[in-house]
């Protein structure tokens, strides 16, 4: 049996009971070592074989999976946050159905979560954002035209920008093309949950010059939106003493 774990956003005490579980039990471990908090590498029993695939290609990844089945071993591929985001899950479970290998997925919390608390902030804010969009910039990976950053940027929704640090002057200008003021809230978070987590509130305009100023060059995420300040906001109606619920009645 095959398991991909989300590894959570990086604090190894946030990867979920099940994931945890997994890891313990696991024969191998295939981890994504460039992102992956190498101390949830403690929860594994001795003898476990672990392998880093930073340093490897998919062939070999499912090369080190097709011989732990073939060995009636587990194996727990690890992956960073919860993979079903940028996390190449797919390319490795369409192999295994063609193989008929069994497998299973468990998630794990987002650094995009992370994020958020990195900031104590909450993405919906009643009347200032309900919609929170998820993207990246394009780089050696493409990004669909229909989803171009100002193209996105036009509906005014809090987004949040994964794997584009090293790309922030474009950032800014394609946030602005797309009509984001230049003074809209911002902020970068480095490395959400680690130990040496960095969180830095600016502005769209000057994103790239606060990333520069603290030395941030990777492993980063960026939210865009006034949610990041949550300087105005109408409270909640599902706690409104006014509003009436299926678990109690109005008091006002």
């Amino acid at each position: 049996m095959i398991h991909f774990v989300g590894a959570g956003s990086g604090a190894p005490d946030l990867i979920t009971l099940r994931g945890k579980t997994f890891l313990e039990q696991a024969d191998v471990i295939i981890y994504a070592g460039s992102l992956v908090n190498p101390q949830l590498l403690d929860y594994a029993k001795e003898g476990c074989e672990i392998y880093n695939s930073a340093k490897m290609t998919l062939e070999e990844v499912l090369d080190v999976m097709f011989v732990a089945e073939k060995d009636g071993k587990m194996t727990v591929r690890l992956h960073t946050g919860d993979p079903c985001l940028y996390g190449a899950i797919r390319e490795q479970m369409d192999v295994l159905d063609e193989k008929g290998i069994e497998y299973d997925y468990t998630p794990g919390v987002s650094s995009f979560c992370g994020a958020a608390s990195a900031l104590n902030l909450e993405y919906t804010l009643p009347d200032v954002s309900q919609t929170v969009i998820i993207t990246r910039m394009a780089g050696r990976t493409p990004v669909p035209e229909k989803e171009e950053i100002a193209k996105l940027a036009s509906h005014g929704a809090t987004m949040v920008v994964f794997l584009s640090t090293g790309l922030l002057e474009q950032l800014s200008q394609r946030l602005i093309a797309g009509g984001y003021a230049a003074d809209t809230p911002a902020a970068i978070v480095y490395k959400a949950t680690w130990e040496d987590e960095k969180a830095f509130v600016c502005t769209v305009g000057t994103l790239a010059e606060t990333a520069a100023r603290n030395h941030i060059t990777k492993t980063a995420l960026m939210i865009i939106g006034d949610v990041v300040t949550h300087s105005h906001y109408n409270r909640s109606e599902l706690y409104n003493p006014a509003f009436t619920t299926e678990f109690r009645e109005a008091t006002k």
